[in-house]
């Protein structure tokens, strides 16, 4: 069980630098690209840098979800997975904490299923939270240009 865990930490300590430097290389991205205008209200560009936002921070889940896969594929005693494309069924249904349970890990290593999902709860909410950053900023902006336009 020790090792389990261990191999949990080590997931979770890569999959959180992943978000930490993603976030942080998207966060430069849009602050050159969008948030350097002189006004931001909600048109195409606003939608656009939503919906490219929501992108990006679904291809880092998708990524570190396929990193748990991964492991879960190469780890011996786990004969359930077949395939990488099973392994990654599980691992996104785990990640995610919609938990089917369609696919389950009947070995030693089962506990890992339990910190992916504790590790997808974290991320997913710091995708949240940086999702309704980039909404607030884009309010702010928005309303700063209405009110300049009123005086």
């Amino acid at each position: 069980m020790l090792i389990n865990i261990l191999i949990g930490l080590a997931l979770i300590g890569v999959t959180v630098t992943i978000q930490a430097h993603g976030t942080s290389l998207w966060l430069n991205h849009i602050e050159n690209k969008y948030l350097s205008l002189s006004k931001i209200t909600f048109d195409r560009k606003s939608a656009k840098l939503l919906i490219f936002t929501a992108f990006f921070l679904l291809l880092l889940h998708f990524i570190q979800s396929g990193i748990w896969a991964f492991t879960y594929y190469i780890l011996p005693n786990i004969t359930e997975f077949e395939t990488f494309e099973r392994a990654m069924y599980f691992s996104l249904v785990t990640f995610t904490t919609l938990g089917y349970g369609d696919i389950t890990i009947s070995s030693e290593h089962r506990i890992l299923a339990g910190f992916e999902a504790i590790n997808g709860i974290l991320l997913i909410g710091w995708s949240t939270a940086f999702m309704f950053s980039v909404v607030q900023h884009i309010w702010k902006r928005s309303f700063k240009t209405s009110e300049n336009k009123k005086n």
